[in-house]
This record gives structure tokens, C-alpha cells and sequence, in this order.
């Protein structure tokens, strides 16, 4: 049995060939999705957050707005990027998120990727400390995060307050009992896969990775996993590690679906660049008829090392046809491999 969500990185255009031409259609449908994807048995709904583009930014909104319309699935982010949060700010919006749903959120945070603007996170207010990268300082914000999710006083309340305090020092409200062990980290190496299992969280790891063997993705990757897994079970946490990959995966199984993917090019993984200075290698996509498709995944390492699926979506396609999008993976693809 394997975990299966949906990725959506929410873009938007205005295009005629597009069903997300603003961004109040984007969040209208990513609801709606989600209900759809809960009705057809999918596991989890996740979304990417970029600032300074048509594309999903601000993610609690969306996920309360989720968590009040199911009741099951999983709702999570794949990846907050930490350089631009407040942590203590963000306590709070997780907190609320959470307790809306019950208790069904799981949050990628991140250092952050490649950036549409120069430093965005100035635009917010921040700077760096000194000394301190700006991956330092996702690190550092997504630490306090974790503190503060604890739920352990460190305020010092007004002796004259408004209204009447409990004894001893404040923490942040609302409170939501159990998140803290429901955050992932996205990590693009081996060394930030480790340090995310020292730190209790889980792990995501998406369809690129900084290339740091020259082997194919899909090895890199399952080396990853591998790292991460040993450095949880070196650092003593009581609770089992899960593992998220991220894949772009289209069982052809319609004319219409050969019209979109059929000619699907990016078969083979890819190297480039997001970093001046780092080269990394980014996974293939997979489009194949149901059979092929499970012959080809069951040689997928990562694939097989995680726990959870998040299927990488054409959200600018629609909810109807992103709702047959996965559930072709559902009823074709995922017996096959044993995940249902």
C-alpha cells in the first residue's frame, strides 16, 4: 500500500486554452479538486507555493478552505519557502488550518527554490543576519517554526492584560496538538535529507535533486531516501519516518489523453542548472499505456523507498480532466504495483 496525493503548482493565464485564467479560478478549483480527489479515494492534496507569479502563494487560506470542505485527505504544501514566513505568524496560520481539518495537515517547508524576482524575501521585510546565506536563513526560520509549533510558553504576559492569562509564560494561539510531527522538509541533497531526520521532520523529495553522483535520478534519489531513513533511525525518534517523491505520471488511456501526453518527450532525465554554481539533475515524466506504465514504475527505486506519491498535475487543464488524470492512476495503474 502506498500513500497517493496530487501536486498542484496552481497556474493561471489568461488563455484561451486554459480553465484557470485568474487566480480566484486557480483557488476555486484547487478546492474543488480536492473534494474530488477525496471522493475518488486519493490520499492527498498538495500544493506549491511561489511568490511572484501566477501561481499559488499563500497557502493557509486554501488550506482551511480544504479542510472545511473534506473530511479525510490529507492537505499539505510541497514547498513553503521559509526565507519569506514569519515563523510565529505562521504558527498560528498552521495552527487554525489544522484544527479546521482536524488534524489532516502536513506542511513541506523549505530553504526555497530559484526565485522569479532578485532576494523576494527583502520585498517582505527580511535581511540577513551576519554571515548568514539566505539558505541559513531558511534553515533558522524553519527551526523557529518547529520551536514554536511545541506549544511551550516563552512570552512574557502583561501584568495588567486585557484578558485573564493562564499562570506562567504565553505560547502562540491557537495550539494544534500534534502538528509539529506532521511537517515535511524539502530537501534537494543528501546532506539537507539528513539534517531533516536530525531535526524530526519528514521528507519530501521532488522531481529534481542537486546532481551529487552523476548516477540516474531515480538511484540518486532512492540513495537519498536511504540516508535520510538511517540518520531517523540514528536520532532516536519514536514515531515512523515518511517519505514523499514527486513524479509527473499520465496513464494513457483515452484519445484524449494521447492528444496531451502521448508524445511525451522528457522520457529521460534531464541536467541543468538552478544554481549558478550547482548542477542538478531533474527525474523523467512517465506517459504510457496502463501495462507499460506499471512495468516502468516498478523500476523506479525512489518510487518504491517512499511511502507517498504526489502526482504532479496539468491544473491548468481543469478539475474534470484532472480528476480522470488520477483517477486512470487509481484504477489502472496503482493495483498493478500494489499500492491498492
Amino acid at each position: 500500500m502506498k500513500k497517493i496525493g496530487f501536486l498542484s503548482f496552481g497556474h493561471w493565464s489568461n488563455n484561451a486554452a486554459y480553465a484557470t485564467r485568474t487566480a480566484g479560478d486557480t483557488l476555486l478549483q484547487s478546492i474543488d479538486l480536492a473534494v474530488a480527489a477525496e471522493e475518488i479515494g486519493l490520499d492527498g492534496a498538495y500544493f506549491r507555493v511561489h511568490h511572484f507569479a501566477a501561481q499559488l502563494a499563500s497557502p493557509f487560506p486554501l488550506l482551511a478552505a480544504i479542510g472545511a470542505r473534506t473530511s479525510r485527505i490529507e492537505i499539505g504544501t510541497g514547498v513553503i519557502d521559509m526565507r519569506y514566513e514569519n515563523p510565529l505568524y505562521m504558527v498560528e496560520d498552521a495552527g487554525a488550518a489544522d484544527l479546521i481539518s482536524e488534524g489532516r495537515l502536513q506542511l513541506g517547508i523549505s530553504r526555497g527554490s530559484p526565485e522569479q524576482v532578485i532576494d523576494g524575501w527583502r520585498y517582505f521585510g527580511y535581511e540577513l543576519a551576519e554571515g548568514e546565506t539566505d539558505a541559513d536563513m531558511g534553515r533558522r526560520k524553519a527551526l523557529q517554526f518547529l520551536d514554536k509549533l511545541k506549544g511551550v510558553g516563552f512570552a512574557q504576559p502583561n501584568p495588567y492584560p486585557m484578558f485573564p492569562n493562564p499562570p506562567g509564560l504565553l505560547r502562540l494561539e491557537p495550539h494544534s496538538e500534534g502538528l509539529r510531527d506532521r511537517i515535511w522538509w524539502g530537501a534537494a541533497s543528501n546532506a539537507t535529507a539528513v539534517w531533516a531526520a536530525e531535526n524530526g521532520m519528514y521528507l519530501q523529495s521532488s522531481t529534481l535533486k542537486y546532481d551529487e553522483s552523476g548516477k540516474p535520478f531515480h538511484v540518486q534519489q532512492a540513495e537519498q531516501i536511504r540516508l535520510y531513513k538511517e540518520a531517523w533511525k540514528k536520532a532516536g525518534h519514536q514515531r515512523e519516518p515518511r517519505v514523499s517523491v514527486s513524479r509527473s505520471i499520465f496513464a494513457l488511456v483515452n484519445d484524449q489523453d494521447r492528444y496531451y501526453f502521448g508524445r511525451e518527450a522528457d522520457r529521460t532525465d534531464k541536467v541543468g542548472y538552478i544554481e549558478s554554481d550547482r548542477r542538478a539533475i531533474f527525474g523523467r515524466s512517465y506517459a504510457a499505456e496502463p501495462d507499460q506504465l506499471i512495468k516502468e514504475l516498478a523500476k523506479d527505486e525512489a518510487v518504491q523507498e517512499a511511502d507517498t506519491l504526489l502526482l504532479t498535475i496539468p491544473n491548468t487543464l481543469g478539475v474534470d480532466y484532472n480528476v480522470h488524470v488520477l483517477s486512470s492512476i487509481l484504477t489502472h495503474v496503482a493495483p498493478g504495483l500494489g499500492w491498492r
